[in-house]
């Protein structure tokens, strides 16, 4: 049993649970407080220090926005800005409450009356701007993994395949989204039609296409690699058999690759993460990116504190989406202590 929720918490990326589960077993109380406190007592202790220099620091650092604000500082800036999004939900409701009311009024007195449907456009609020930011890091990221998986497994299959891709994949992999950017969105512009039918915007598809275009190499390269790295003796069986082509990639290839085919994903996702706020940036298409270069220019006395907030923000999501990255490759690979 105590193996089983174990097991469990390094699945779930939780190590930090597994020497209490054990501890509380009655399982070498010593050894699990020395591990207790290598994995959580250290870091604890480190965090706790780096936000004492953090307030120590803060204040005798002078910008022109005025001084770094501190770790208070930056949590009450965090408080606010989720009240204003509470508020503005407020207002959305209460515009959609109105306009239901006035409609319904209207249809009482005349049946056949025409009523119109209105979109609230109140301003985006903080978390809008991190949703849209998630929501088009995992478009973009999606359709790179879509095009970078089949391609690295042809380039680790065929030697004249990835022949033929090599020259393009070290040409283009080190190329920064600064240089995409204006590509993309001219390419978007040209092609793509907006309409009230539409899927999508024109910002949010550019700035998918950009964390694609950025993200998509260490998934194709890694892919590559694990195809190409099979034990030959492997592949000799599925000839022996006779197994057909596709049954050969799912029974064989796929499962012997996932490992660096999942730490290709790894590194994928969070390039793509860092590319998409620069590009947020950049192009001042909504998101995080967005929120920052705006509080920026907007140079309030408030406009630094809401920047620590965003950097720390995305500095969090990027270490979520490790985790849980890191969860499905442990989840989804073979390992023999398990």
């Amino acid at each position: 049993m105590i193996n089983k929720i174990t097991n469990f918490f390094n699945l779930a990326g939780l190590t930090w649970f597994v020497p209490i589960t054990r501890m509380a077993a009655g399982e070498n109380p010593k050894e699990q407080l020395k591990q207790l406190w290598l994995v959580m007592g250290i870091p604890i202790v480190a965090f706790a220090l780096f936000l004492m220099l953090w307030g120590q620091l803060a204040n005798s650092v002078e910008t022109s926005l005025g001084k770094i604000p501190g770790p208070t500082a930056v949590y009450e800036e965090a408080k606010g800005l989720w009240a204003e999004h509470k508020e503005t939900r407020e207002k959305e409701a209460a515009f959609y409450q109105r306009q239901e009311t006035r409609n319904a009024k209207k249809l009482e007195k005349n049946p056949d009356a025409e009523v119109k449907w209105r979109t609230y456009t109140g301003k985006s609020t903080y978390i809008d701007q991190i949703y849209t930011s998630l929501k088009t890091v995992f478009m973009g990221f999606l359709i790179a993994t879509i095009i970078a998986v089949p391609l690295g497994i042809f380039c680790g299959l065929s030697p004249i395949v990835s022949s033929a891709f090599n020259p393009i994949i070290q040409i283009f992999k080190p190329v920064s989204p600064l240089a995409w950017l204006p590509i993309v969105t001219m390419v978007v512009s040209a092609t793509y039609v907006t309409s009230d039918e539409a899927w999508f915007e024109k910002s949010f598809l550019t700035s998918a296409i950009t964390v694609t275009l950025c993200s998509l190499w260490p998934t194709l390269i890694n892919t590559a690699v694990g195809v190409s790295s099979i034990d030959k003796d492997l592949m000799n069986v599925g000839k022996v058999l006779k197994l057909g082509w596709w049954t050969k990639i799912t029974k064989l290839v796929l499962p012997s690759s996932l490992p660096l085919i999942f730490t290709g994903l790894r590194l994928s996702l969070g390039v793509g993460w860092m590319v998409l706020i620069a590009a947020e940036m950049l192009a001042q298409n909504p998101g995080l990116g967005k929120f920052v270069w705006d509080e920026f220019q907007n140079g309030s006395s408030h406009s630094l504190g809401r920047i620590m907030v965003a950097v720390l923000t995305i500095g969090i999501i990027g270490f979520l989406l490790d985790r849980v990255m890191s969860t499905l490759q442990t989840l989804f690979t073979f390992d023999v202590n398990r």
